[in-house]
């Protein structure tokens, strides 16, 4: 199964629909597994919160991430300073290493300005779905 690495603006679009919630529906299809780090999941709760998702809601959440429903988790990262305009993203990166996942998903130009970081593709939501539906119909 596919591993992939998920930022925050699309992981947090996806409670709003469109193409982030399609990934986020082929991770619950366990279609793809989600990679995580604890600073990943922080950021992710913390945005929910400051957005005021219901804590019910994170509650689930969390708990899928705490029971690995489809998800891996990584506690060791290397520290990477590739993003410099927005160092808080080389997170994504650093996990991505971490777990040997192939795929970010990102809306954000810092980590699509990158492209590609030694074999682990960095891309949008739309490369991502598009990308997946052709592999998939193979």
């Amino acid at each position: 199964m596919l591993k992939v690495v998920i930022d925050t603006n699309v992981f947090i679009s996806s409670f709003f629909g469109g193409l982030p919630r399609e990934i986020i529906d082929l991770w619950k299809d366990e279609k793809i597994i989600i990679c995580l780090s604890q600073e990943i999941i922080e950021e992710y709760v913390e945005v929910l919160h400051r957005l005021g998702v219901d804590n019910n809601e994170i509650k689930k959440l969390t708990r899928l991430f705490a029971e690995c429903y489809n998800s891996i988790f990584t506690t060791e990262t290397i520290s990477l300073d590739l993003v410099q305009d927005d160092p808080d993203d080389n997170k994504f990166i650093e996990c991505a290493v971490a777990l040997e996942s192939k795929i970010i998903i990102s809306g954000d130009k810092h980590l699509l300005n990158i492209h590609k970081y030694i074999d682990i593709h960095i891309v949008s939501p739309r490369e991502f779905i598009e990308q997946f539906l052709k592999d998939t119909a193979k």
